[in-house]
């Protein structure tokens, strides 16, 4: 059948056409603590949450986290601990093997726990070939819902950004869960006053 035909077909079975609402009138949901509901959504999903203050050594509190890891990749400026930077490597595939990749968050979203993260470097694959990912997000930057989120994400000239919220899972794999089948298999994010 010619795409057309189908079209067509569609249309005539349609019984009613209704617009679209007007987005000033959708109003997302409120909470009386956003951060307080972002760790809660963020445990739900699988993240881990670790508070930090400014005065705190990134590098410290990811070693702690990450005891036996050896290899990190990160383009964060206050992360020390990286032996590679997704800037400088040749090629995405430079950074396969790396046990925990370090990222700066820029917008939480309450409502479901997850983090906006634009791309930032050359290779955006440090946030899905590690073994865990590490986000690092201000308190400030947490909104309540996915309106405000939109509303506040700003494109890097890369152009690529991607919501992560929790550690990557599936359980379409002889219907058994699997952790980390097609990114992380485990997310820290760490809240900033």
């Amino acid at each position: 059948m010619k795409k057309e035909a189908l079209f067509d077909k569609l249309r005539s079975h349609t019984i009613g056409n209704y617009p679209m609402p007007p987005m000033d009138d959708i109003n997302g949901i409120r909470y009386d603590d956003t951060v307080g509901q972002f760790v809660k959504s963020s445990e739900h999903v699988g993240s881990i949450i670790v508070h930090a203050s400014p005065e705190d050594d990134l590098n410290d509190i990811i070693r702690k986290c990450y005891p036996e890891a050896k290899v990190f990749s990160s383009n964060l400026p206050e992360i020390n601990i990286a032996q590679r930077d997704p800037n400088t490597v040749a090629e995405a595939t430079n950074l396969d093997g790396t046990d925990v990749g370090i990222v700066e968050g820029k917008v939480g979203v309450a409502e479901n726990g997850c983090v906006w993260i634009p791309q930032t470097m050359k290779e955006r694959a440090v946030c899905f070939i590690c073994e865990y990912l590490v986000i690092v997000l201000e308190k400030k930057n947490i909104v309540d819902n996915m309106h405000e989120a939109y509303d506040r994400i700003e494109m890097t000239d890369y152009g690529f950004g991607t919501f992560i919220s929790g550690p990557s899972k599936t359980a379409d794999i002889e219907q058994a869960l699997v952790m980390g089948a097609q990114a992380a298999r485990g997310v820290t994010v760490i809240l900033l006053d």
